[in-house]
């Protein structure tokens, strides 16, 4: 009876331990900006929907888009991989920006109340730690500019 206790408490406390960890991105605000003098691109993922604006002001009104059922999944999983905590400390694999060869580009992340936030990278060159989700953010604009 005790074996059963003991493997029935190491199960439960394990189940919720994993529990803990798991990021969940409905409860998630992205945000990716990426600018320069002439560019300016904002991103915003909240919940199953998208939002584009190209206006620094932000007067322009923007239109919330669907993500389609196979784009989120892999936002999901893109999503589930990061730890956000470590997201200050990315290094930007290259400094196009500092010489006007590439945007300027900033991820942000609004999570149960709390802002995780990237250093400065090359719009087009994220870290490789947030590379699949922020190709995947930046793919919604193309797709945007193709309609």
């Amino acid at each position: 009876m005790k074996l059963l206790s003991l493997l029935f408490l190491t199960l439960f406390l394990g189940k919720a331990c994993s529990d803990h960890k798991k990021q969940d991105i409905e409860a998630a605000v992205i945000e990716y900006v990426a600018n320069t003098r002439g560019f300016y691109q904002k991103i915003t993922v909240q919940g199953q929907t998208v939002r584009i604006s190209k206006d620094r002001t932000g007067k322009e009104k923007t239109v919330a888009t669907k993500i389609s059922d196979a784009d989120w999944e892999e936002m999901v999983k893109s999503f589930k991989m990061i730890e956000l905590d470590s997201l200050i400390k990315l290094k930007a694999p290259t400094e196009k920006r500092f010489y006007d060869g590439a945007a300027i580009a900033n991820l942000k992340i609004i999570y149960k109340d709390k802002v995780y936030e990237t250093i400065a990278f090359d719009h087009g060159f994220p870290p490789k730690e947030i590379e699949k989700l922020v190709n995947k953010i930046t793919s919604f604009a193309k797709q945007d500019n193709e309609n």
